[in-house]
């Protein structure tokens, strides 16, 4: 019966994780499996930085675009910049793909900055909705001395930037386009509108919305490495291809702002786990949130001070609860938290979209001022309390005498028999109110509460 019960949750947990498998997003029209005449367009869509996820994300969606013959892959391309590192890896996809891409910098107010602009001229066709810009992809270093841009006396971005104008010549003059705009727009941070872009051989069209570039691009023709391609696009079939789950998440945690928060969460977690040895829920979730953490900030510009700085205001904070210094714990915790998070990452001119939110700085140090507070307001009023258990707790409660005191005998006091003992030493009747005004090893004295002035209320 045991190895059948064992057999059963064994089945359920491999359908369970069956279930959660990816399933692959199909390109293929809805029916009984029978192919759709109609070309078929894969549209992607990239609304923020440019990093390992949607690196991944854009190089699945053209590996399965390829592998069902799509006729093109289009991608709604919105980003403020991202990672030198995942735009070479999209770039490369662009170039080897058998499938054309369609880049599109859509809607109106979108933007192809920085690693955009690399993105965008890669594609076989480059588009532009009216409204947008292209450009400014001058490299940017990532950790100390971010701040400083003079090429010339920075070694290290003098090479990048080389390396960089090389990337984009190399990109402009395999897709035929302006060899010149692409090294200016990294060498000086140049960039355009797209009425600009298209006047100077930067992007092939402008079209005002997705029918307008279908119908612009029908009959056009492309040269991939399999070679030249004409494009049927009036009547193409649109499938929109999704991120997953996985990659949705590695997504979302690229997000300085959601770094920091994991980063907050897994020190909370794991000194209130060494401060509460046997807790375990929160030192299991501040493990994972800081493992989560330092995933994201592999991928930002770290500044090791700030970090120093949050782990010595969370340090002070804890401090403040064990030892009394009327405050001035929390003040330099609050100084610490707030200074460290504001120099947490070290954002470079022109990559503004990797600071982390001063609202969001500001709330979290916020809460860890108020939260801490609070626990040690509670802590000193626990110590301030009139004791009201164990033998402490006896003294000014009241009782009846359940025989004659002379000067001994026995009081009830909260349904409870005491060996009893009259202060004065006097003679107490049996039945008279007493009120307890002292404690030794197990027995009390009372006096008549006649004769005592309560000092508290039970």
């Amino acid at each position: 019966m045991k190895r059948r019960w064992t057999i059963s949750i064994f089945l359920a947990f491999a359908l369970g994780m069956l279930a959660l498998l990816p399933f692959r997003n199909g390109l293929h029209a809805e029916g009984d499996g029978t192919p759709s005449v109609r070309p078929r367009i894969v549209r992607i869509v990239v609304d923020g930085s440019i990093n390992p996820a949607s690196a991944k994300y854009i190089h699945d969606a053209v590996a399965a675009a390829a592998e069902d013959q799509a006729e093109a892959v289009l991608l709604l391309l919105d980003t403020p910049g991202g990672l030198l590192a995942s735009t070479r890896a999209i770039v490369s996809d662009f170039l080897s793909s058998p499938v054309p891409i369609i880049v599109f910098v859509a809607p109106a107010g979108a933007q192809a900055a920085s690693a955009g602009a690399f993105i965008t001229l890669a594609g076989h066709v480059a588009a532009m909705a009216p409204g947008t810009n292209i450009g400014a992809a001058h490299p940017v270093s990532m950790g100390e001395g971010a701040q400083n841009t003079d090429d010339s006396t920075n070694v290290p971005m003098t090479k990048a930037t080389n390396d960089a104008a090389a990337f984009a010549r190399t990109i402009a003059e395999k897709r035929g386009r302006n060899v010149a705009w692409a090294e200016a727009a990294v060498r000086g941070s140049v960039s355009i509108t797209e009425t600009e872009a298209q006047r100077d051989n930067v992007i092939d069209l402008v079209a005002k919305d997705l029918p307008d570039l279908l119908r612009q691009l029908d009959g056009w023709t492309v040269e991939t490495i399999n070679g030249m391609v004409t494009l049927r696009t009036l009547d193409a079939e649109v499938v929109d291809v999704d991120m997953t789950f996985q990659q949705k998440l590695l997504d979302t945690l690229s997000n300085p702002n959601i770094a920091y928060i994991l980063l907050m969460l897994g020190m909370y977690g794991i000194f209130f786990e060494l401060y509460n040895p046997g807790s375990i829920f929160p030192g299991v979730v501040g493990g994972i949130c800081l493992v989560l953490a330092f995933y994201a900030m592999d991928t930002l510009p770290v500044n090791y001070a700030g970090l120093a700085l949050i782990v010595f205001g969370v340090v002070l904070f804890i401090l403040e609860v064990k030892v009394v210094s009327h405050g001035l714990l929390s003040i330099g915790g609050v100084v610490a938290l707030f200074l460290g998070s504001v120099m947490l990452i070290e954002s470079p001119p022109g990559a503004e979209f990797l600071e982390i939110s001063l609202s969001v700085i500001l709330a979290v140090t916020a809460c860890t001022a108020a939260f801490f507070l609070f626990v040690v307001g509670k802590g000193l009023a626990a110590m301030r309390r009139i004791p009201t258990t164990g033998t402490a707790g006896m003294v000014g409660e009241i009782g009846r005498t359940v025989n004659a005191l002379a000067p001994t005998g026995t009081v009830a006091v909260h349904g409870e028999l005491w060996n009893a003992r009259s202060a004065d030493d006097g003679k107490i009747d049996a039945g008279t109110p007493v009120r307890v005004v002292g404690v030794q090893s197990l027995a009390i004295t009372v006096v008549p509460v006649s004769l005592h002035t309560p000092q508290h209320s039970s």
